[in-house]
Order: structure tokens, then C-alpha cells, then sequence
């Protein structure tokens, strides 16, 4: 969906293990890099060996550090990935990553986000993630979320969004939003789910 180019600066919060750092160092080419940036210094380790065993350390850095202050001067990326990254983090910090995440963003940036949909009627199965969620959030660490209008609210406009099935997840419980800063995305040049 981010449909990354070669030769661009791409950022992804939260990269865990480093599969999507290698899908998009493969894409920006030699010309671009991959940035990423993740709270687990596990994840970390982990993400840069995989990387080093790719072949793909000269097209990806990867650093520790919380995405409520990105460790990146303003305006250097051309787009933003998050999957499953921004439901770990509660309301206030969401307003503050995505606040973050328009710092770091070019004009004419693009941001995917991929992330567990709260609808507005909680069925009993939100209801009881929730609750487990607030009560023992470190082993339920992330819970749905209104990922739409958190990026609304953020000042970005969604030029694409559309469900996503993912591993067990049923397709109508996952969201996947293209944004934009200034919403001039050609959306023919995008797409969902799988190619």
C-alpha cells in the first residue's frame, strides 16, 4: 500500500523483527534508505542481524528510541510505515506520535498505517480485550483503536483506506489508511491488500 520508490527516505515506527524494513530496503534501491526506530532493544537486535544477513545493512538504520520523540530532524522522510504499531501506545501518546510523525514528514509526505479498528458499537470480544487490556497491559499490549479519526484529528488527509486481513485477524477488523499531509495523493498509484 506505502508503495515505497527507489531513492526515497522512508521511516517505520515500530519494526519488530525487521520484515517490512527488508521488503522496503529492497524498493528504495541503492539511492534510498529505510529508517526505523522501535522501543525494544530486543527487537532492535534482532531486526539488525536480520538485515545484516540480508545483505541490506547500507539501505537500512535502525535505532532504539520512543516515537513520541522521533530521534530525526523535521521534514526528511518521504513517507511513514506503521503496522500494528499504533494501538501499543494510549490516546495521548497516539496524538503525540502522530504529531511526531508529521514533523519528520517532507511536504507532499505520505503515511500507512496499519492497525486492530475499534467501530463504534464494541462487540463482546472488544469489550473483553479492553478490559483484559487495562489490566494487564503488559501482556495485552495493544487493543483496538479509531485509527481513522486519530489521523483525521492529526491534520492528515486519508486519500486511501480499505480493510486488510491479516494472519487470524478477519478482514473487517483491520484498517489500512494511506494519508497524506496536503491530500494530493493520485490513489490509481496505490493499493490494498495483496498484489
Amino acid at each position: 500500500m506505502l508503495d515505497a520508490q527507489r531513492g526515497e527516505a522512508i521511516l517505520e515506527i515500530g519494526f519488530g523483527t525487521g520484515q517490512a524494513v527488508l521488503d522496503l530496503a529492497k524498493s528504495v534501491g541503492d539511492a534510498g534508505k529505510v529508517f526505523g526506530v522501535d522501543l525494544s532493544w530486543g527487537m532492535v537486535a534482532r531486526a539488525r542481524s536480520k538485515v545484516a544477513s540480508a545483505g541490506q545493512s547500507t539501505r537500512a538504520a535502525l535505532t532504539h528510541g520512543d516515537a513520541n520523540k522521533l530521534p530525526y530532524k523535521a521534514e526528511i522522510f518521504d513517507a511513514i510505515f506503521m503496522s500494528f504499531t499504533l494501538e501499543l501506545f494510549n490516546d495521548e501518546e497516539i496524538k503525540a506520535v502522530l504529531s511526531e510523525c508529521r514533523r519528520v514528514l517532507k511536504k507532499g509526505g505520505r503515511s500507512c498505517v496499519i492497525a486492530l479498528l475499534r467501530k463504534d458499537h464494541a462487540n463482546i470480544i472488544t469489550r473483553i480485550y479492553d478490559w483484559a487490556h487495562s489490566h494487564f497491559p503488559a501482556a495485552i499490549d495493544c487493543r483496538p483503536i479509531f485509527v481513522r479519526n486519530e489521523i483525521l484529528h492529526a491534520g492528515f488527509h486519508i486519500d486511501i483506506m480499505g480493510s486488510a486481513g491479516y494472519a487470524s485477524y478477519r478482514k473487517e477488523n483491520i484498517l489500512a489508511v494511506l494519508a497524506s499531509i496536503d491530500g494530493k495523493l493520485d490513489s490509481s498509484e496505490f493499493w490494498i491488500g495483496s498484489k
